[in-house]
Order: structure tokens, then C-alpha cells, then sequence
């Protein structure tokens, strides 16, 4: 069953055309990536899920409901959260207060401190600096903030947007194992990822995205072994 639908989605920045025409769809138990260069819709896809920006044309379902003209908090409440690129924490804020406004919408407290505790186990820095303000992490450590921010939301679908941007090797290998973590406590994924190798070894199904447009889709062991896709993303 689809979880979430864009059907025929256009989106405008004034007279450019930014995403154009673009159809898919995320099942639910799936993880699905979108690839593709920079400037390739990926964020602009992202946000208009969100509502963050309105499309000029298409449409969007998320279990069955249109979200188009939803707000984005009301979307949240709705079962869905995004890990932004670029992590978007509340820098002024301390780690423990960060988590705490993941948990905004809910009013379930045994529910909040059991997982709290979860994501203190999944990440034993973040319990180690809780009461750091956020904006003196490393990269790294603020990642894992955002992530663990979104999570206390308790989203169906989670959706995330460049998540290994910036980080070390090691540290990249770590958020991949962390997705694949939450995947396995039966979150929907989609997410949005430069790094094609690893994003497509872990999905479910893919699409590419070029200059706005879907231009190719298949299962994650399918665009792996394509040929054009290792030679345009996977440096093959």
C-alpha cells in the first residue's frame, strides 16, 4: 500500500521551473532514495512534501489524504518528519531540549521517556552532552541530533534530506547503520542522498532525478548494477 503519493507534481521559483512533472510513490515498510547531482529537485521534492513550498501543479497523498494545502506542523501530527539537509537544530537550545521539541506533538509521557531513553541507548553522546547547547556540537554530533529530534515524533514516515553531508567516512557508515536501525522498528523511509552507493544499497526502490524530471526507477540492486548509473553517480 503507498504511503505517500506525488502524482504529476510541478514546482516554480517564479518563471524557473524546478521540478517538472514528477511521479512517484513510497510504500509503506519501504525505504526509497532519491539520487541525483546537486540542483536536481531532490530538496525542493523534499519541502514540497512537507509543505514548505507550494507546488504550481500536482498532487501529494499521504495515507490516502491530499496534504497539499496542509501545514507542515499539521503534517508532522499526521505521522511524518523530515531530518533537513543541512540538520537544522535549534542551535541556542540544549541537546535535551532539542529532543524535547521533536516531541512537541505528543502528549503520551510514559510513551516521550521511554524514548528518550531509546534514543540515549541508540546515541550514548547525546545522553553524555544533554544538557550541551546544540549549536557547540561537531557535525557528527549534531546529525545524530536531528535525527534523534525527528525519531521522538514517532513518525510512520520519515523522510531524510542529505544525511551523511559533511561527515567522515566513518561517521557516514554510522548514519547508514542508524537508518537502516530505524527501518527495522518499522519506519517508512525516504530519503535523499548524494552518496548513491550506499543509499541505493539499502533501498528498497530508487528513482533518479535530473534537472527536475524522473529519469529513471528501479529497485536499489537494479540501479546499482545499471551501467549509466554507475557511470554518472557511483564513479564507475
Amino acid at each position: 500500500m503507498a504511503l505517500l503519493e506525488v502524482k504529476n507534481l510541478d514546482v516554480h521559483y517564479g518563471v524557473i521551473q524546478a521540478i517538472k512533472n514528477i511521479s512517484f510513490e513510497v510504500n509503506e515498510g519501504e525505504i526509497v532514495t532519491l539520487i541525483g547531482a546537486n540542483g536536481a529537485g531532490k530538496t525542493t521534492t523534499m519541502q514540497s512534501i512537507m509543505g514548505l513550498i507550494h507546488p504550481s501543479r500536482g498532487e501529494i497523498y499521504y495515507n490516502g489524504q491530499k496534504i497539499n494545502n496542509i501545514p507542515s506542523h499539521k503534517i508532522v501530527k499526521m505521522g511524518m518528519t523530515q531530518v533537513p539537509e543541512g540538520r537544522r537544530i535549534f542551535s541556542e537550545l540544549t541537546v535535551y531540549e532539542n529532543l524535547v521539541m521533536g516531541a512537541y506533538t505528543r502528549k503520551d509521557k510514559d510513551g516521550i521517556e521511554k524514548d528518550f531513553k531509546d534514543i540515549y541507548a541508540l546515541f550514548p553522546r547525546l545522553e553524555e552532552r544533554k544538557n550541551q547547547i546544540a549549536g557547540t556540537l561537531s557535525g557528527g554530533e549534531q546529525q545524530m541530533l536531528a535525527m534523534g529530534r525527528a525519531i521522538m515524533s514517532k513518525p510512520k514516515l520519515l523522510m531524510l534530506d542529505e544525511p551523511s553531508m559533511g561527515l567522515s567516512p566513518l561517521l557516514v557508515d554510522q548514519v547508514f547503520e542508524i537508518i537502516k536501525h530505524f527501518h527495522s522498528l518499522g519506519t517508512t523511509i525516504l530519503l535523499v542522498e548524494q552518496n548513491a552507493n550506499k543509499s541505493l544499497a539499502i533501498s528498497d526502490r530508487a528513482y533518479v532525478l535530473k534537472n527536475g524530471e524522473i529519469v529513471r526507477a528501479g529497485t536499489g540492486a537494479e540501479l546499482l548494477a545499471n551501467d549509466e548509473i554507475k557511470k554518472d553517480y557511483l564513479g564507475g
